[in-house]
Parts: C-alpha cells; structure tokens; sequence
C-alpha cells in the first residue's frame, strides 16, 4: 500500500441499517420482501465489539484516557476514498464499542514479572538505547535484557486477570519501571529468518528489538498456542527506549525528517521529569493518559482490531471467482542471477496467502513464469527509475504522473503474454530482478491500482544487490504485497471512521509505528511472515460485506429484468444466507458469515441465470488502461492519483526497513 494523502478523502456516508428491505421488481414478477437482501443497495453488518483494556503497574484515569473514544465506526475502503468514491468505498458494516477497563491486582503482577524476570536474557544495550543515554533524558538505561515477545503474549493468553476474556481484543498496557524487581529489558520475536536469504531480522537488527507485541494466531508455525483464537496485544511502555516507535530519541523533533515534529510515546519515567526538549506537549500522569488513550483509539481500534481495507474487498467484477490464480512472473534483469530460483519461495508463498479468509483461500493456485529483461519490460523499468512515463506518445495524459506509473502501464499493455485469460480471476504479481547498471530501484514493492478508480490491478516486487545485502529476497514481499491487494491495510497507516482522517505514521501520528510490533505480514518489522489474528478477522469481515454487496447489485438488476419471477426463490434464499450471515457477523464468528455471504451471492448468481440477466462486469477492469488522463480529471473532479505517486510508495521506506 502507499501511504494516502489526507486532504483526497471526503466525509463519510453514514449507513442508516434496516431490518427489512422492501424489493420493488418489474410490473409481472411477485412482490418480495426480505429481511437482509436489499437489491442495489447494502445489507447492514452490525457488532458490538468488546474492547478490554488492562492496566498492569499503573492505574491511570479512566475518564482521561477515554476521553476522545468513538462510540461507533463503519469501515470505508481507503482507495475509493481516495478517488472521492464515497459511495462505493461504504461496505455496510457498523461497529459498536463497549470498552472494558481492568487494574491488576499485586498478585497477578507479582506472578507475571516473576515470570518475564525468568525469561530474560542479558545482553548489550542496543545502538539505540546507547544514543537515547547520549541525550538528556529523566535516567541512563543500564545492563540491558532480551524478553521473548511470543512467550509474553502467551503467558498472558494462558494466565490473564480476572474478567478479562482474550478471545475478545484486550490490549495491555505495562509498566514494571518503579518495582524493585525492574530490569532494563527490550522485547524480541527471533527464528523466523527471510525463507529467501536467511536473514534473521529480530536476531541481528537492532531496531527490530520492540516494546510491543500481539496478535499471534493460535495456528501460527511458529508461535501458535492452539486452542481458540485470542486477540491479544501488549505494550510495555517501561521496555526500550527503542527505534521503530522512535521513544529512543528526545531531542530532535523531526525524526523522519519531513518537516514535522513526529509525535511518539516516550519511555515511562519521563512523564515523571523536566518536558521533554523535543517538546512533546507535556508531562505527568494527565499526559500519560492522553498518550494511552490515543494509542488505543488510533493504532488499537483504527490499525489492529477494526481496520478499514485498502482495496475493494472483492475482486471487482460481477462476476465473483471461485477460483483465484496467483500468476507470478519474474523479469530476469540481473546478470547470471537466476532470481526466480534463488529468491521465490514457492511453497510458503502460497501457504502464507492461504491464511487470509476471503472465501477463496482453499481454492488457490499459483504458477511461476520468468520474462525477458527486453524491449517494452526493459524500457519501462529504466523509465522508472529515471521518473519518466513509458508509453508517453500512446497515452499523453499519463505523462504527469511520473514514472511510477511504469510498472503498471508495461504489465497492461503485455498482460497477455503472462496472464493465461483462463476464468479464474488471475492476481498478476510482476517481480523485477535487477542488477547494476541499471539503477536500482531503492524500494521492495508495492500493490498498485488501475490509475482510474482505486480497483486494485498489479503487485510489483523488486530484488536487486542493496535488497539482499539487507536480508530481502520477493518472497516476503510477495505476501505482503498480495496481502494488499486481497484488501488488507497495515498496522501502521489507515483510517480513523469517526473523522475520516486517512494517517500514517509521521508527524502527529509517527506513534502509529507501534502498530508494526505485531505477529502481522502486513507490517514493515519483518520478524515474521505470517498474517495476524487481526488480519484475518478484518479479512473475514470485509470480504463477508463484500460478496453480500456484490449479491445486492446483482439481485437488483435480476429484480429489474422480465424474468425476475424465475429467480425468487434464488433470492429468497439468498435473503435467508444473509441473514444467517448477518447473525454470525454479530456473533463474531467471521468465518461463518464470509460462507453465508457467499453461499448468497451464489444463490444470485444462480438466479441471474435463471431470470436471463447477464452477469458482466460492473466496474472497469483490474488491468483498464486509458488515456490521456489529466489531474484535475479525475473521478468527481479529483486529482489523479499518480499525481501524488511519489508520497504513496510502499515499503519504500528503505531507510527504515534497511535500518541497523
């Protein structure tokens, strides 16, 4: 995904949900009524989701720390915001909050940092640690400890305080500064090396050494804890100081050095001394608990427990797959380097991606073909690099996008020469394996969409000397990327419904980093390779939306046909599934409601064919390429978005993702 511009996204369409949906068909086909269909409309998704919050060595204000809660929130699909597609972007799912806030008792204290005193490792302190006691700060951080991420998060799944259910999210906030038994300590996630180089992320990069942790899935390979899925998500704001939430550094305002003071959550103890000199606004327990506070709304709620989707949720077409292939191709550009062979994983990818409910995922395949670095595939990447449009004299409007638009213009225009036109929905992954000369392209990869209407179209990776020197090979990337484009958004960037701001992680929202110190392929740690519990359940949700969406378009056109009649008990069933799912929805059971969501839009499609009515295509294609287009003219008088391509780049963030 690329980080989206807040200013491109427009107010929010509140979904008034129905219990009942009177269909109105052509003059001569039966009156309908149903209770969850609702042709050419949406069939509303409700949920109260309890939200546990635990505070261990602490007892903040509660009234402080939810002072600025949202009591509900519909998630939108980021990229029809983006392109001003409010409409479109509606999935029909509300959320209602009911928060729960937990003290610890000493006991239970006692019990769990006995246990993560037992577990500790020491070490040296990291190089960020040293320049955080380089600096100003309320103390010096001594003998350092290593604490194993995964075996916290199970303890605490195993042995969690009275009242608090993890099957439900539960966020922990911790504190173990001001006990005698405090040690220095940094959390880490360790023996899941790149599959592609070897690499060991969380083993030799210093600023994979972490302060939070959660959302392992109980079937994980590596970390799972069987049983039932709980959703579990720690924050030990007396661990670190640490780089990727930038608490290390409290003397420049403007880490990332974009003109903006980068607000993060500092160490513990310094809410107790002098303001910070980066001016952080302010001090003691009444700023800590704001501090908490947005933690939880922004990067707990918004990020990790009910994120909003990146694409469309569904792959575009009336005419939903039963199917999905996963055409992976590799633009062999690097001299005597068989990339394809040494960097792609074949059977991980594919196990990988299977994890993300969809409706789908058991039906998966993937194939695996290289391409000649020659004529277009050649020019177009060194347009690329070189920030100049490739097929410029054919399309004339592209030409103020800029080269980024390269990948996907080539892999259009040349989609027959690797896309086997079966009916399956293919998912077209283009990597480039490129030596030097030519220039490299200074990012891993991104998911990108048809430059129209924020469809999503193909999923470009890239390996190249600096990557591997670094510990990449495509097929992390790979994953991640195609995660993007089954719908699915970071933990570090998305939507907040209730004001419609889309952030990422820089200036007032640089704390938002926090949410990469997750068991999520979706993050930029890369300390794992395996999706999220929270991953899945948005997955599960958005997709269940997503097929009764695409059911409701088509039950309307069915029900404005001559042949409506033909198709009513199709459709009555259809209603009967959604409801099922409506319920399973409310239950939490995501699973159940993506199958009845789809069995719906079975019953459908099915009916379509009964009334007559072709299924086709409703909405341009994945791989749509026209021109000349224009910024300014774009959809409802929107700029394009490859004005902005440059900001929208991603895990092109080199110099964090390659940091030491």
């Amino acid at each position: 995904m690329r980080r989206l511009l807040t200013s491109a996204f427009v107010a929010l369409v509140v979904l008034a949900a129905s219990t009942a949906v009177l269909a109105s068909p052509r003059a001569g086909a039966a009156s309908l009524s149903y209770t969850a269909l609702n042709p050419g409309g949406l069939t509303p998704f409700a949920e109260t989701v309890d939200v546990n919050v635990v505070f261990v060595g602490m007892s903040p204000d509660t009234s402080v720390v939810d002072d600025d809660f949202p009591a509900t929130a519909s998630p939108q699909t980021r990229f029809k915001l983006f392109y001003g597609l409010s409409a479109e972007a509606d999935l029909g799912i509300t959320y209602t909050y009911a928060y729960d806030f937990f003290d610890t008792s000493s006991a239970w204290e006692d019990s769990l940092f006995t246990y993560v005193a037992s577990i500790a490792e020491a070490k040296p302190r990291t190089l960020f640690q040293d320049e955080y006691n380089a600096q100003a700060g309320s103390r010096d951080v001594g003998q350092n400890h290593w604490i194993d991420a995964p075996s916290v998060e199970e303890w605490l799944i195993t042995n969690p305080p009275a009242g608090v259910d993890t099957t439900k999210p539960t966020m922990f906030f911790i504190n173990w500064w001001g006990r005698s038994d405090f040690i220095d300590h940094v959390y880490t996630k360790i023996g899941e090396p790149d599959p592609d180089t070897g690499n060991d992320f969380g083993l030799v990069r210093h600023s994979r050494k972490i302060v939070a942790w959660g959302g392992t899935a109980p079937d994980d390979e590596e970390t799972g804890y069987g049983g039932a899925a709980r959703r579990v998500w720690f924050y030990d704001m007396s661990a670190g100081p640490e780089a990727w939430g930038g608490s290390y550094e409290i003397t420049n305002a403007d880490i990332d050095g974009d003109g903006a003071r980068d607000y993060r959550i500092p160490a513990i103890w310094e809410y107790t001394g002098t303001p910070l000199t980066y001016n952080h606004p302010g001090y003691g327990s009444a700023q800590l608990e704001t501090d908490i506070g947005m933690v939880i709304r922004y990067v707990g709620l918004d990020l990790l427990v009910t994120s909003s989707p990146l694409y469309p949720p569904y792959f575009t077409r009336n005419e939903l797959p039963g199917t999905v292939n996963l055409d992976v191709n590799t633009v062999e550009g690097w001299n005597q380097m068989n990339a394809s062979e040494v960097f792609v994983t074949p059977d991980l990818f594919l196990q990988e991606v299977k994890e993300l409910p969809s409706g789908f995922e058991s039906t998966l395949t993937a194939d695996y073909q290289d391409i000649k670095f020659d004529g277009d595939w050649n020019r177009c990447y060194k347009q690329f690099v070189q920030d100049k449009v490739c097929y410029n004299d054919l399309h004339p409007g592209y030409a103020s996008f800029g080269g980024f638009v390269n990948p996907f213009l080539v892999s259009g225009r040349n989609r027959s020469s690797f896309l086997d036109g079966t009916p399956a929905y293919e998912a077209g992954l283009v990597n480039w394996s490129i030596g030097a000369p030519p220039k490299q392209p200074g990012l891993l990869g991104f998911a990108d969409d048809n430059w129209l209407d924020g469809t999503q179209s193909g999923v470009f990776s890239f390996v190249y000397p600096a990557a591997v020197a670094a510990g990449y090979g495509l097929t992390t990337t790979m994953i991640h990327e195609y995660g993007h484009h089954s719908s699915v958004s970071h933990p570090h960037d998305g939507l907040d419904p209730a004001t419609g701001v889309d952030f990422g992680p820089s200036g007032d929202f640089f704390f938002a980093w926090l949410g990469d110190e997750s068991n999520s392929m979706m993050s930029y740690i890369d300390v794992n390779w395996d999706f999220s519990q929270f991953d899945r359940d948005n997955s599960a949700r958005h997709h269940a939306a997503g097929y009764a969406k695409i059911a409701n378009i088509l039950a309307g056109n069915v029900l404005a046909s001559p042949g409506a009649a033909a198709a009513a008990a199709k459709l009555a069933s259809a209603d009967a599934h959604l409801a099922a799912a409506q319920a399973a929805f409310a239950a939490h059971d995501y699973a159940l409601a993506l199958s009845e969501a789809r069995s719906a839009y079975n019953d459908v499609h099915d009916g379509a064919g009964l009334a007559g009515v072709p299924v086709t295509i409703v909405e341009p294609s994945t791989w749509t390429i026209v021109g000349p287009i224009k910024p300014g003219n774009g959809p409802n008088g929107k700029a394009g978005r490859g004005t902005y391509a440059k900001d929208l780049e991603d895990r092109a963030n080199i110099k964090r993702m390659f940091a030491p």
